[in-house]
């Protein structure tokens, strides 16, 4: 990838502005659901409830897969976690530690790629990125901490599991429908007509 290629144009940051903001009032939705009919759902073991929080790392897979950019990941992720919190999380500012974390795992995912694989496997590993990142925040800020060890390994397995197939294998089908649609033929993902 040459220099120009790492250069944002207007179409890349509205995009992925536009793709932050939208899943920031997704989280805000999906908060609620967390306090609510999920919490109710996962009562009885809660480590489970990670089977849901790949939702939270999307932005960190999607953005990235779009505009093909070094520092989308990042910036997707912690705008979508700004106007979560506008939007009145539950959790309040602590919400944009994780969006650091998770858009810094994002980064990470993708540069092992050398921004260069766009593909299902690349997008995989960054979805599991994401969740273990997000693993060691919950574990380290949160009483999950408290958790036996067993619980605690079990909840780290199944949300690395969910950032991977609902974040890494979501967000890539997600931008293949959109592309294949010629909506992102401005962008390099559009014009492939293949992610790779």
């Amino acid at each position: 990838m040459n220099n120009t290629a790492y250069r944002w144009r207007t179409v890349d940051i509205v995009v992925t502005a536009v793709v932050a903001v939208a899943f920031g009032v997704v989280f805000w939705a999906w908060n609620q659901l967390w306090f609510g009919p999920f919490s109710a759902a996962f009562a009885g073991f809660p480590p489970a409830g990670a089977i849901i929080t790949g939702v939270w790392f999307l932005p960190a897979v999607l953005a990235p897969l779009i505009v093909r950019k070094p520092g989308a990941a990042l910036f997707a992720e912690l705008v979508a976690a700004v106007i979560s919190a506008l939007l009145g999380s539950a959790w309040g500012v602590t919400v944009l530690y994780y969006g650091l974390a998770q858009g810094a795992a994002g980064e990470l995912g993708f540069a092992i790629g050398a921004y260069k694989r766009w593909g299902l496997p690349n997008a995989l590993l960054t979805g599991g990125l994401i969740g273990a990142a997000a693993t060691v925040l919950d574990l380290t800020t949160t009483s999950y901490g408290e958790w036996s060890a067993a619980w605690q390994i079990t909840y780290a397995l199944i949300q690395i599991a969910s950032g991977a197939l609902i974040a890494g294998a979501g967000s890539f089908a997600l931008a293949r429908g959109l592309s294949s649609t010629g909506v992102l033929d401005p962008f390099p993902s559009g014009r492939t007509r293949e992610l790779v």
